[in-house]
């Protein structure tokens, strides 16, 4: 009465007969996007690994301290300290902390990665962003930032009005 050894032969069967070859794959080789390293304490002067491999073709969002304050919106006028570096070479292009001075503007007059990439961020926290080309300065760049450059910023949010 038992049918455990006919439920076993017929899987087995079943099993043996297939006739399905293994599929072929043809892929070139991953490379992962490995995102900057950043060191630094919030309201100090980041520094930012040269970033390797390819770029993310996309924005990249990180944040590095949760800030506890208002929240930036569309809207919004944020005062903030960042460093921004080209992914090509690492090179500094703006740092508002080596002028020595925050910087203060409207959400609506910068490029998109940063109107995208600051949106929900609270005041007190720093955001690592990687923005790409199409969101950044496109394919004419803009004085020593390269055209198609893609560019990562360290932002500390201070204020929101």
């Amino acid at each position: 009465m038992t049918r455990a050894p006919f439920v076993l032969a017929l899987i087995l069967g079943l099993t043996a007969c297939s006739s399905q070859a293994e599929p072929t794959i043809n892929s070139a080789p991953v490379v992962a996007t490995v995102l900057p390293s950043v060191t630094g304490a919030v309201n100090q002067t980041p520094t930012i690994s040269k970033p390797t491999g390819p770029p993310p073709s996309g924005l990249e969002i990180r944040d590095l301290a949760l800030g506890t304050g208002v929240v930036a919106a569309n809207s919004s006028t944020v005062t903030v300290q960042y460093t921004g570096v080209s992914w090509s070479d690492g090179s500094t292009f703006d740092s508002s902390w080596q002028r020595g001075q925050a910087a203060t503007f409207g959400l609506s007059q910068v490029i998109p990665g940063w109107q995208q990439g600051l949106l929900g961020m609270k005041v007190g926290g720093r955001r690592l962003l990687v923005i790409p080309p199409s969101l950044g300065y496109g394919a004419s760049g803009s004085g020593t930032i390269k055209p198609n450059e893609t560019l990562v910023f360290v932002v500390d949010l201070l204020a929101v009005k």
